[in-house]
Formats: C-alpha cells, sequence, structure tokens
C-alpha cells in the first residue's frame, strides 16, 4: 500500500469563512497530471456525547435543522472552540442542550465527519451517571429532550430512525460499553 498522497497541491486560499468554518480553495494536479480545484470545507472538530441517566436511558434530542428542513433525533453535540478540549467541549454541549451532568466521561473513539469535503474530526464521548437540569441553548436551536431506554435508542440508529449520521455512528460505536454501565445501574 501506498502511503502517499496521490495529488499535488500547487496553491491554497480560504474562500469563505465564518465563526464556525471555512472553506478551503486548492489548485492541484490530479494524480494523472492534470490540474483541478478541490473545495474543502476546514472545520475545527466537533463532539456527540452518548448521554446514560442515572435510570440507565439515553437522552435523545429532537431538533430542528434549517439547513434540511426537519425535524432530527440527535444526541447533543457542537463544534470544538479554540479554547477547548473534545472533553471540555463534550461536556458544555451536554449542559447547553439537555442541561446535563455526569459523573463519569469516557472517549470512545473519533471519526472523519464528512471526509469528502472536510477535514472535520468528530470526538465520541459516553457520559454516565447523568442528571438533567434547565438546558441552555445557543438561540438557533430548537429541540425537545427525550429519555429513552438504550435498547430503543440504538434500534433508531440501526432502523435509519437517527438520520444524523454522526449521531447514529456515535451510539453504535458506544453499544460495546452500555452492557456495563447497565449493570453498574
Amino acid at each position: 500500500m501506498n502511503d502517499k498522497p496521490p495529488y499535488q497541491t500547487l496553491s491554497s486560499e480560504i474562500a469563505w469563512s465564518c465563526p464556525w468554518f471555512r472553506v478551503r480553495r486548492d489548485e492541484l494536479l490530479f494524480p494523472d497530471g492534470r490540474p483541478g480545484v478541490y473545495n474543502v470545507v476546514e472545520h475545527p472538530g466537533a463532539v456527540w456525547v452518548v448521554p446514560v441517566t442515572t435510570a440507565g436511558e439515553i437522552v435523545l434530542i429532537h431538533n430542528y435543522r434549517y439547513a434540511v428542513d426537519d425535524w432530527c433525533w440527535e444526541l447533543p453535540a457542537g463544534g470544538l472552540k479554540p479554547e477547548h478540549t473534545p472533553l471540555v467541549a463534550a461536556q458544555e454541549e451536554l449542559r447547553e442542550e439537555v442541561g446535563g451532568q455526569a459523573s463519569e466521561w469516557q472517549e470512545v473513539n473519533w471519526f472523519y465527519t464528512t471526509n469528502g469535503v472536510s477535514n472535520e474530526k468528530g470526538y465520541v464521548f459516553l457520559a454516565t451517571g447523568v442528571t438533567l437540569g434547565e438546558p441552555d441553548p445557543e438561540v438557533a436551536e430548537v429541540m425537545s429532550i427525550h429519555t429513552l431506554p438504550a435498547a430503543q435508542a440504538l434500534n433508531m440508529a440501526r432502523s435509519g430512525e437517527i438520520t444524523d449520521a454522526p449521531s447514529a455512528l456515535a451510539l453504535l460505536l458506544v453499544e460495546p460499553f452500555l452492557n456495563g454501565v447497565q449493570r453498574q445501574i
């Protein structure tokens, strides 16, 4: 297997930016030597939290997403800020979106969210012993909070009822850890 990148980058410039991400435009040579352009969404990364309450239920949010004009089942999630580690970002998102506090945190895995167009890296955390309080959502967040048995949440991920792919993947990545968590409760 050849690990050498097959593209040659000739130049890069930031074509557009906002507080959450930016678009980089690269002029390059494709593997066959032809010139081309590739646009990359540069993103600082994000976190997805699988919150398990003290009763052993998983907390999901039903979130309206403007970009797709649809209500989506999701886990608490959000982007990394420059001053935050992934764990601090996960703790902040749990507090903001569901008013949650966890007694234990475990980083489970990471993945690229949309590796065809972005460098965004998603971190998955399992938060256990979660108690819920008053959420403090951002102005653009319109959501409701739901606690469900773990089996139901996992079935929603497998059946496609959870249409937010990173949330579905995060649930499936955490599944091997859930049996131990549920036995402790």
